[in-house]
């Protein structure tokens, strides 16, 4: 009997392997199928434009002459952006609009904060503020312009009734234009942000704070030090995220301004937008899209490297 039990044990072995290896195989396949669909998307939609725009930043071509008249004009595109003075304008610009990333953090976090706490129409104020980011932005563009409008606009009307018999033109002033277009992108994000940091803060054991208020802590340092390194995390999502898409603005410019009054508006999305479908110079506007890639990844990697020192996870 020991005999026989000896000799079964070898034969079994090897019949285990094979199966095992046909379902990890079977599973392996399910899992493909299942990501192919996301796979393709990112291929045809993110990762063969990225290749199709380096090869033709090096080009001077335009999709109306077709590809047949394509000609290699190497670095020449490049030299060009940077003599290009509404190109850097726009870079100038797009630096500028990150600034509004800080400021909707800042008050999307003290709002997430107030409303947090046992407060009457909670809910309400959570509509309220998030209504902006769901809106067309066209809708809310038209508003805005007509709020801001130089001479019939409700805002210069009440400035005039003041006494201020010259009110600022603000959108046809090219001192006040850019920091229009701030005041609506931080409008329209703050509902977004503040609904994202709520979520942060259902996540922090309130034993937390129970224990600061024992030792004697008061709301601001208990803010200070638990609130803030504890939703670190969210921060960074909402940072990095913020910060991208301050540089692919497009629409709000398109509706509000168009790039003026004398570009003082102009993004580099719109600049590229207005090289390429407008004035047919697709491979210069290529050579845009390749160097504002290069500054989001820039920026991203500095953020990446600079959250070891402050982010808790």
């Amino acid at each position: 009997m020991k005999n026989r039990t000896a000799e079964a044990v070898p034969l079994s072995r090897p019949n285990r392997k094979p199966r095992r290896n046909i379902l990890q195989l079977r599973e392996d396949i399910a899992g493909y199928i299942f990501i192919s669909p996301m796979i393709v998307g990112l291929l045809v939609f993110t990762l063969f434009p990225i290749l199709a725009s380096f090869f033709l930043s090096f080009t001077n071509w335009n999709f109306v002459s077709g590809f047949s008249k394509t000609k290699f004009v190497g670095l020449d595109n490049f030299i060009r952006l940077f003599k290009d003075d509404i190109f850097l304008k726009s870079l100038e610009n797009n630096t500028i609009l990150m600034l509004v990333v800080p400021v909707t953090l800042a008050l999307s976090l003290v709002l997430a904060v107030l409303i947090d706490q046992k407060i009457f129409f909670k809910d309400l104020f959570k509509v309220v503020y998030f209504v902006p980011y769901i809106s067309s932005i066209v809708a809310v563009a038209i508003v805005f312009q007509v709020l801001l409008h130089p001479s019939y606009g409700p805002i210069n009307q009440v400035l005039m009734s003041l006494g201020m018999e010259d009110p600022p033109k603000w959108l046809g002033d090219t001192d006040y234009a850019l920091y229009c277009v701030m005041g609506l992108m931080i409008w329209v994000n703050i509902g977004y942000n503040m609904i994202i940091f709520m979520a942060g803060l259902q996540s922090i054991p309130k034993d937390l704070y129970e224990a600061a208020e024992i030792d004697g802590a008061s709301k601001l340092r208990q803010f200070f030090r638990i609130t803030l390194p504890l939703l670190s995390p969210t921060t960074f999502f909402l940072l990095v995220t913020g910060i991208i898409g301050s540089f692919k603005v497009f629409d709000v410019i398109a509706v509000l301004t168009n790039g003026g009054p004398a570009n003082s508006t102009t993004v580099v999305v719109y600049r590229l937008y207005e090289t390429a479908f407008v004035n047919l110079q697709s491979g210069y506007a290529s050579s845009m899209a390749i160097i504002l890639l290069f500054c989001v990844l820039l920026v991203t990697l500095i953020q990446w490297y600079g959250q070891k020192k402050w982010v808790n996870y």
